[in-house]
């Protein structure tokens, strides 16, 4: 017996086929008249020769359900971006919208498939934020072709064609270099992401702006730039850590790397914040029941969600002008950072 499912036929593969665009494929479908009638017959005879048939359950949405709104996050168990899709599903269901998550999982294949299954549901328009290893947006310039609403939040890209939500996470970084300075850190590390990210390098410039403003050497070996994962960031800590001229604090670019760096301090029988200070990008609600409480820049989650879904949904209606919107973050002191208190003058 032969269990292999038989393979359906898409847009996507239409077009591959072809050699066009799903949007062409899409509008030749529907009789468009950008469409010229040799190709809207070209990709008719196409479609019934494999078989194409429109999705069922996309035709019942656009009769029946409310509209929806598709969001594809990289990790959706992170408290991070459960918020940001708690806060554009409330802006969402406020205007008589509901929205369907798909988890990209870190993956550039899976982001792709998130966003061709969107396509094929016929959603109204899609936020996305990027997984780690997408270094090719096709995927998304075909979303512009097609003129489907996209807004970005967190980690973007096409920044002319598409609007977006970010954090000063620059500024951010920045500020908690300096109070790692200014509370006797001397040698300071910034343990990242990869490099291409757009998040990973407003943060890295923030940590060497305080650098290069306190006139302090910027060391190539006290900046480790990796992927997003925890067993990654532990090893290249407990690296840094045992290194002989080791780092005596450490900026980490998000919730994963930070509470990774935790356990490498711990596990290297070093105290924090005597022997290394620490501050993560990371949540409040992790960062204050930890032990010690961790000193945090923490990101308005929830608004950054509410506000990508307000783009999008002015998008939706119309409005094609590309925005910029900055949500910003707030450095929360706790106990990981200062090695000395200054005595007030």
């Amino acid at each position: 017996m032969n269990n292999k499912k038989l393979h359906r036929t898409s847009l996507k593969d239409l077009a591959q086929e072809l050699g066009v665009s799903i949007a062409t494929v899409s509008r030749a479908l529907r009789n468009s008249p950008e469409i010229g009638k040799e190709m809207q017959q070209r990709v008719k005879d196409l479609a019934k020769k494999l078989n194409y048939r429109p999705n069922p359950f996309a035709q019942s949405l656009r009769k029946e359900a409310p509209k929806i709104i598709g969001v594809v996050v990289p990790n959706l168990v992170t408290h991070y971006y459960a918020a940001v899709l708690d806060g554009i599903e409330d802006e969402a269901s406020r205007n008589g919208y509901s929205i369907i998550s798909a988890n990209s999982h870190e993956s550039c294949e899976a982001e792709m498939k998130a966003v061709d299954n969107f396509i094929g549901l016929h959603v109204e328009g899609i936020i996305a934020c990027l997984s780690q290893t997408t270094t090719d947006y096709r995927h998304f310039e075909e979303i512009a072709e097609m003129g489907i609403p996209l807004v970005f939040f967190g980690r973007t890209c096409l920044s002319d064609r598409f609007s977006s939500v970010t954090a000063n996470g620059d500024e951010a970084a920045q500020l908690a270099t300096q109070h790692l300075i200014d509370t006797g850190s001397k040698r300071i590390a910034f343990i990242g992401g990869p490099n291409h990210l757009d998040m990973v390098k407003r943060r890295k410039h923030g940590y060497l702006e305080a650098l290069r403003e306190n006139r302090m050497p910027i060391e190539r070996e006290l900046v480790v730039c990796d992927m997003i994962d925890y067993q990654t960031a532990l090893k290249n800590t407990i690296q840094l850590l045992l290194s002989e001229n080791r780092p005596d604090a450490i900026v980490a670019f998000n919730d994963i790397i930070t509470f990774a760096a935790m356990t490498a301090i711990k596990e290297c029988g070093l105290h924090i914040p005597e022997d290394v200070a620490l501050i993560g990008f990371t949540d409040d609600i992790h960062a204050a029941y930890v032990t010690p409480r961790m000193s945090a820049i923490e990101d308005q989650s929830h608004e950054m969600g509410v506000t990508a879904c307000k783009l999008l949904l002015r998008n939706i209606a119309g409005d094609n002008k590309v925005y910029k919107k900055i949500v910003p973050q707030q450095l929360t002191i706790r106990d990981t950072s200062a090695k000395v208190v200054r005595e007030k003058l």
